[in-house]
């Protein structure tokens, strides 16, 4: 124990000492030359003229939250292909014991020797898993697609919500006020 604790000390140090070399090194070596300009808070960009509290865009950030919410959901397809490939393989009838008692203790986490060729997987129960596991990717994705298309209905995925909504309300306000001068004109009459 004390070996491991040892090791994570020097392991820490080291890391420490890597960290803060470059700095020192850094701050003895370049050249310090202030001036009004290198001492502004942004060197380089946008220059910081007026007040920090302006109003922004949301869209850049919902666009990103929807794109990580999405991008992280179909993380969870590669645990799924990898043992539905298992499963498919142990489908096979002339697929070798060994391979048959390898894949069927990848399958349930098992050691390498501890299942005989009595306990491994059968092909009848590999074909119910492999089913089982279709039905499951198929419910999964359903699931992300109703989220999909919740946030497609709510116009999240819209980029310019507002011209978009002020083009679908001009021709009906245009109507409208047709209409009422029609009605305007029939009543004069």
């Amino acid at each position: 124990m004390t070996e491991v604790v040892g090791h994570f000390l020097v392991f820490t140090l080291v890391t420490i000492g890597f960290l803060l070399a470059p700095l020192l090194i850094g701050r003895l070596v370049r050249p310090r030359l202030p001036n009004t300009e290198k001492d502004s808070a942004y060197e380089c960009g946008e220059p910081s003229i007026g007040s920090s509290y302006i109003q922004f865009d949301l869209r850049f950030y919902v666009v990103a939250l929807l794109f990580i919410i999405f991008d992280v959901e179909v993380v969870f397809f590669f645990p799924w292909a990898a043992i539905y490939g298992n499963a498919i393989q142990l489908t096979d009838s002339h697929l070798k014991s060994a391979d048959r008692i390898a894949l069927s203790e990848q399958l349930m986490s098992l050691p390498p020797g501890s299942l005989t060729a009595d306990q491994a997987i059968n092909p009848a129960t590999a074909l119910n898993l492999a089913w089982a596991g279709v039905v499951d990717v198929a419910v999964f994705f359903a699931v992300l697609l109703v989220g999909f298309a919740y946030v497609w209905k709510r116009g999240d995925l819209e980029w310019v919500r507002t011209l978009t909504r002020q083009n679908k309300m001009a021709p009906s306000a245009a109507t409208g006020s047709g209409g009422v001068r029609q009605r305007a004109a029939a009543q004069a009459s």
